[in-house]
């Protein structure tokens, strides 16, 4: 995948925000699982996922999936660089797909409500697999929060995150496009 340099310093970019909006954005939301915590992290991704493509989404997740991993949350280790890549590349990666292939305000809603019922399904097993294997947590415990902490953290967070995305990508990709684009001459 070549990427050209004016797009790599806009991915930088908006990685940078996703990092900023992790550090500064995160609080818990499920009072019964305050491990669980929101951050806005996610909204830059989906915007460099939409103007850049899915695949370019999906980079960006992993790169701040890894320095998330490397810094804010050490203590989750390799299995938190997982399971944030699972989590964030499925929104990323779905809407930025659907959003390609119907590039109109129907096709980015569609496209951030189907990453977003993705993400929040595919974290059921994720959270099945690695919590109990790798964290040591009990199955049923894991099980047990399933209906009351984990399926409503991430439909908040994946829908709070693509309501976000819905008000402000218009103008973000509008300043982002005139960026870049002038030739000096």
């Amino acid at each position: 995948m070549k990427i050209e340099v004016n797009k790599m310093v806009k991915m930088g970019v908006l990685s940078g925000l996703s990092i900023a909006l992790m550090v500064y954005t995160r609080f818990p939301i499920i009072p019964s699982a305050p491990f669980l915590k929101y951050e806005a992290a996610d909204v830059p991704l989906l915007i460099g996922s939409f103007m850049f493509g899915p695949l370019a989404g999906l980079l960006m997740t992993v790169v701040v999936s890894m320095i998330q991993a490397l810094t804010l949350d050490a203590d989750s280790g390799w299995v938190g660089f997982v399971m944030h890549v699972i989590a964030s590349g499925t929104l990323v990666m779905t809407a930025g797909f659907i959003y390609r292939r119907f590039h109109t305000l129907k096709g980015a809603i569609i496209g951030l409500i189907t990453g977003s019922l993705c993400m929040t399904l595919i974290m059921i097993p994720a959270n099945l697999f690695f919590t109990v294997k790798f964290w040591g947590m009990p199955y049923d415990t894991v099980k047990a929060l399933i209906v009351p902490a984990l399926l409503p953290f991430n439909i908040i967070k994946s829908f709070a995150n693509s309501i976000i995305v819905m008000l402000i990508y218009k103008s973000l990709s509008r300043i982002f496009k005139h960026f870049g684009n002038n030739s000096s001459k």
